[in-house]
This record gives C-alpha cells, structure tokens and sequence, in this order.
C-alpha cells in the first residue's frame, strides 16, 4: 500500500550558515537520509522542495521491492526527522518545514533499472530512439530485466490475441511511464512476462 508520513519541525535557533534556498539543499538532505532510508530497505528516489519560508514541504520519496505501507512510513518520517535535526550543520537551517515520507507511486517515469523490475508484469508506454535517429512508441507489458545485458523485455500485442517479446535495450529508452490498466492479463501473457497468477496479484496490490 502507498501512503506518506508527515513530521513538522518548528523554527530553529542559531541559524545555520547554509541558505535553505540553495539549490543543493535537496542533495545535502539526501545526504543525510540516505543511510537511515538503506537501514530500513528502502530506495531514495528523491528529494523535492516546494513551498517557502514556514509553508516549505520537504518531500521524500522513497521505493523498495516489496512496495511501502503507511504505518512503517510514519516510522521512517520520525526517524529522519531527528537526523536532520542532529546533522550539524542542518541542511535546512533554522526553517519551519514539513517532513513528508511519500511511496514513489505508479505514475512516475522508470528511469533506473530496479523501477523496470518493479513493474514487472505492468502496462507500459515507452518511447524508444531507433538506429535512424527517430523515436518510435511501444506499448506492452514489462517483461523480464536483463540488467548484465542493459535490457528489458517487452511483451505487445501482435494479431489475433497473440503477443511478441521485444527486448529494448534500456539505454535507447528515453521515457516511460506505466498506464492504466483496464484488463488482467491471462496466463500465457503472464507466462510471457516471466509471471505466474500469484505474481501478478502480489504485483497489483503493492
């Protein structure tokens, strides 16, 4: 289950001599974050910043393979919220924010290989660069990732309820987001995503 957990910090005295504004703040909270997020199985997928001065949003977001529940991410929240606290000097200064710990969602782009093995088994849009230079748009399910080789495979319709396996190398694949899927895919199109039934039902319920 997807969620987030929220932690406020009130304002803070001395001042710290880093600008909480400057635009490494997001790399130096990663900094910081990092090693606790690694102690609890979980991927930092970012830091976003939004609001400002006692309205600022500090947001975390964060993955793993066996996806993210709300209980455990309110645990988290806390956590980094006293490292933050106890780094000197705080990479947010003396600045009133909130601490939100969010999951990564469907709706991101897969940009690294773990996001490929992630949405195993989901519908995809990628947007692939060919040999001449131009992109062409694929549609299918995500297949099995073949991270020594740099690919991943891609299961699309073909005719009369038949499919091909396309194996795209990951390096030629400028974008690609996850779709809604209106339809559970049947065995022998799961069998060629490298699943069977109880994968694909873990798979939707993460």
């Amino acid at each position: 289950m997807s969620g987030d957990g929220r932690t406020e910090r009130g304002a803070q005295s001395p001042p710290t001599a880093r600008d909480p504004r400057s635009q490494d703040v997001g790399d130096a909270v990663a900094v910081v974050v990092g090693p606790v997020l690694e102690a609890h199985g979980l991927d930092l997928e970012g830091v976003e910043l939004s609001g400002s001065g006692d309205a600022t949003v500090v947001r975390v977001v964060v993955d793993s393979d066996t996806g993210t529940d709300l209980d455990d991410l309110a645990d988290v929240s806390r956590e980094l919220s006293t490292a933050l606290d106890d780094t000197d000097p705080d990479p947010l200064g003396d600045l009133h924010y909130t601490l939100e710990v969010t999951s990564r969602g469907v709706d991101r782009p897969l940009t690294a290989p773990r996001h490929w093995r992630r949405a195993q088994g989901r519908k995809v849009t990628a947007t692939v660069r060919t040999d001449g230079g131009a992109d062409e748009h694929v549609a299918g399910r995500v297949g099995r990732l073949d991270e020594s080789a740099g690919s991943v495979e891609l299961v699309v319709p073909a005719r009369r309820g038949t499919w091909d396996v396309r194996a795209l190398p990951l390096a030629d694949i400028t974008s690609a987001v996850v779709g809604v899927d209106f339809s559970s895919p049947g065995p022998t199109e799961l069998a060629l995503c490298g699943l069977d039934g109880a994968d694909a039902r873990r798979e939707g319920n993460r």
